[in-house]
Order: structure tokens, then sequence, then C-alpha cells
């Protein structure tokens, strides 16, 4: 089974497809097209699930398809596709910190899990970048980072991210959400998503659920920070795969293994958390809260 992504991924898989256009030798428009598809397929298959990943291909080949020209200036139109979906990511982004900063209030506390920042997106980040809006218009924000295990995003990545931007930080171990929680110690929750489904639950780093079932326990709003490319109004939750990654990661830290000779672990990268966990989505277009089949809809009706 098999699911990761971030939005990000699309941009990335972009200018593999304008890697890949430069790098075929054909000499006409249906070759490349050929040579795009054949390029265009693989690059599906690294993230089965990740919706965005598919949007930013699909947007490449239907330019290509649509475009006119010689080849040399078919392949300069999938570079500027690529740019230009880089571009759109960085000002979604920016969208996402202005209509989220307002959920924040000064000396908020703020939970968060992976890496929703910069490192995970073409810049600035979606959960971090409205962090960053709420301190930028002078707010007083701090922040409880999980380590995010196995891979230590959230340790290597996200209070890196928050240490260089001047926002105060403090690391906790995953299985240390509950504490904080119970203890008062958060007054938000502020999360990413690889993939929002219509219904509104959201597919996110293997931890998401655990964390949001105990901020409605203890009474925390829980606020999940998603582009629109990254919501997916088709796909059904049944239809969704959850990928479980090499059991060495668990078995092993630093390159030495941890656990007994013989042993097997589980190690699924991501989890689901149903939509009546989630008190708002935050996107480009606004923030929307249940019902999510009407109000997620909604969102690409808005011009």
């Amino acid at each position: 089974m098999k699911i990761r992504g971030a939005p990000i991924i699309g941009v990335a898989a972009a200018f593999g497809l304008a890697l890949a256009a430069f790098s075929s030798k054909s000499g006409s428009k249906r070759g490349l097209v050929h040579d795009l598809k054949l390029s265009a397929n693989q690059l599906r298959l690294t993230r089965p699930t990740a919706v965005n990943l598919f949007w930013a291909i699909d947007r490449v080949l239907e330019r290509v398809r649509c475009g006119e020209g010689d080849v040399e200036t078919l392949r300069e139109s999938v570079l500027d596709t690529a740019l230009g979906l880089a571009e759109e990511d960085l000002r979604a982004n920016l969208a996402i910190g202005r209509n989220g900063a307002p959920l924040l209030d000064d000396g908020d506390v703020v939970l968060t899990h992976c890496n929703p920042g910069a490192f995970g997106t073409v810049g600035y980040g979606t959960a971090l970048g409205i962090i960053k809006a709420a301190v930028e218009s002078g707010k007083k924000v701090e922040v409880i980072a999980t380590e995010t295990r196995p891979m230590l995003q959230g340790a290597r990545l996200t209070t890196f991210e928050l240490k260089s931007s001047g926002i105060p930080v403090k690391l906790v171990v995953d299985s240390a959400v509950g504490y904080v929680l119970a203890e008062g110690m958060i007054d938000k929750v502020l999360v990413g998503a690889d993939r929002v489904l219509g219904d509104g639950s959201v597919v996110n780093k293997v931890g998401t659920y655990m964390i949001a079932v105990l901020a409605r326990e203890n009474r925390v709003p829980f606020y999940v920070a998603s582009p629109r490319s990254t919501i997916d109004l088709k796909t059904g939750l049944k239809d969704v795969e959850v990928e479980l990654r090499d059991e060495g990661e668990v078995l092993s830290f630093q390159g030495r293994r941890v656990a007994p000779e013989g042993i097997h672990a589980l190690n699924p990268a991501f989890d689901i958390t149903p939509p009546r966990y989630v008190t708002g989505i935050v996107t480009e277009n606004g923030v929307v809260s249940a019902p999510y089949r009407r109000t997620l809809r909604r969102l690409f009706s808005r011009v």
C-alpha cells in the first residue's frame, strides 16, 4: 500500500517532466508527447495517491498537447509550465498564511507535526506559513513540534526552520502529545495535508490522526492547512491506499539495529483523520469548516 506526498511533489514532478522534455531526442510533437507520457507514468508510480502530483503532471501534459510550434518551443513550454506551477504554489502558501493567521491569538502555543513548512513546499509553507504570517502581523506565537518518527522531519526540519525564522520552538517525542495537550500547554493544533478528500478526511503523516483525537478530547482546535491542489473531490475514502514503508526505518536507528533479529516492524507512513476531528481547513481561498462536502466543493466554484 502506498501514499506519499506534499505540495512540493507536484512542482518537482513538473520539473522532472521538463528534464524529460529536454532529454528527449524526438524531433516531432507526437514523439515528444510519447516520451513525456512514459516519464509521467513513472512519476505517477512514485506517489500513487498524492493528488498534487497528478494535478501537476496533467497540467504539463495538457500544455504540450494543446501547444503549437516546433519541438523546441514545446520543450520551453514544459519548462515555463513548471516555473509557473512553482510560482503558483508559493502564492498559494502566502495566501494560506494570510487566511490562517487570524485563527491564532497573541500568545498562542501551537502544536504541529511533520514539516508543513518551506522545506515541504516551494516556499513559506502551509501550516508553518500560518504561524509565520501571524508572527509577521505582530503576534507572539510559540510552537511545540513533534519529532515525527521514524524519519524525524519535525526534529530535523521544522525546528530548524522555526529557529531560523526567530520563532520559539520546543521539541517533543510523538508519544508526548497527550501529555502536552492534557497539561493545557497547547492552544491550537496546525498540520499540513498530503490529500484532503471531498468529505473532509485528511490524509497526512502518520500520527496526525492520534493528535486530532487527543486534541478533540482536550478541547483544542485542530486546523489543517491545504492548498486547493491537494484537495481531491473525486477519490472516495475506500480507494485511498496508505504506504507501508521499509521496516528498517523502525528496526534501526542511525544505521544500527535496535530491535532483536527476527523481529519485524509495521511502518505506515500516513494515516487518515476523519472530518469530525477537523475544526477547519485553511486554503488559499479561505477557511472552510463542516459540512465539508458542501464547503470544499464551494471552493472550486469561486472565481
